[in-house]
């Protein structure tokens, strides 16, 4: 098995464990204006839990979340400090930790369908300029089709650094089943991984999706980076929701999460993820410090 890099996990209840108030429309970009020494901790709470990336809190400050007038107004200070909290926070770990600038979709979790081609560029432009003095590589994340990776991919042409394209998987019940394996949009992993094979990426990922449709997905993408002789890592960093999100959005509110998603079972799923060929892994909603540090040991111990 080869080494697998650790990523980091879900930010909003680790905020909420360590004192922090979230609440919507703003929910985790909330934190950066009232508490952002909480939010170095929980980098640094990651990094000591065995994480080897940690990942700015950047994905709230979009005009979703913030609403306009403030992104326009005190978007780009708040999206630095982001960068600046988890520079910080590597920067104090006593060993390479890399910080991975989080490129959220622009108009929504979950909804592809409002995707905007004609203004996305608007948007992604203020977090890279202001993310880009402190991050090491760019990760678009939670995107729900193809379209939201090429935004990414066409927006940090001004800054380049290494990039790495997360897609957010359908997670229902006919996917848990074994159906194909799809992003929310419908469209298939295959396409997904064709894409990214020809994008440039360095890493194609999948997260925010129940880990029971995972696997699947990793095994996809390897075979057809195989069968175009490409060479891509594949991560994955699935949530902890106890229902069903297909049918809303990611951040309308605090979901429920899994009793039965111990520690132990996720890195279970983890180890299975590895074996099946995924080199990046960490957890993203509801996947806290704790998880972190189970999915570390385990995977450092098979390798």
């Amino acid at each position: 098995m080869a080494d697998t890099l650790i990523l980091d996990g879900g930010m909003s209840r680790e905020l909420l464990r360590l004192g922090a108030e979230l609440k919507q429309p703003e929910w985790s970009a909330l934190a950066l204006m009232n508490s952002p020494d909480i939010v170095r901790q929980v980098h640094a709470e990651f990094i000591a839990a065995g994480a080897d990336v940690v990942t700015t809190n950047s994905y709230a400050l979009v005009p979703f979340h913030i609403g306009e007038e403030r992104f326009q107004a005190e978007g780009p200070a708040l999206i630095a400090l982001s960068g600046r909290l988890a520079r910080e926070a590597a920067d104090s770990a006593g060993r390479k930790v890399v910080v991975a600038g989080s490129l959220p979709p622009i108009f929504g979790s979950y909804e592809p369908e409002n995707f905007d081609p004609s203004t996305v560029q608007d948007y992604l432009k203020v977090l890279v300029e202001n993310l880009s003095p402190h991050v090491d590589v760019w990760l678009g994340e939670t995107l729900s089709l193809i379209a939201e990776g090429e935004a990414v991919r066409k927006a940090i042409q001004a800054q380049p650094k290494p990039f790495w394209i997360s897609f957010t998987l359908a997670d229902d019940a006919a996917q848990i089943a074994g159906g194909e394996p799809k992003l929310r949009s419908g469209e298939t992993v295959r396409a997904a991984a064709e894409w990214a094979a020809g994008s440039g990426a360095q890493a194609l990922l999948f997260n925010c999706a129940k880990p029971e449709v995972m696997k699947k997905a990793v095994e996809t993408a390897a075979a057809v980076f195989a069968e175009k002789g490409v060479t891509l890592k594949i991560g994955v960093y699935a949530n902890a929701f106890e229902t069903d999100t297909d049918d809303k959005a990611a951040n309308e509110g605090l979901h429920d999460t899994r009793q039965d998603l111990t520690g132990d079972a996720y890195s279970r799923f983890a180890c299975d993820w590895a074996e099946a060929g995924a080199t990046m892994i960490g957890g993203c909603c509801g996947i806290g410090a704790e998880h972190i540090h189970r999915v570390a040991g385990a995977l450092r111990a098979r390798s």
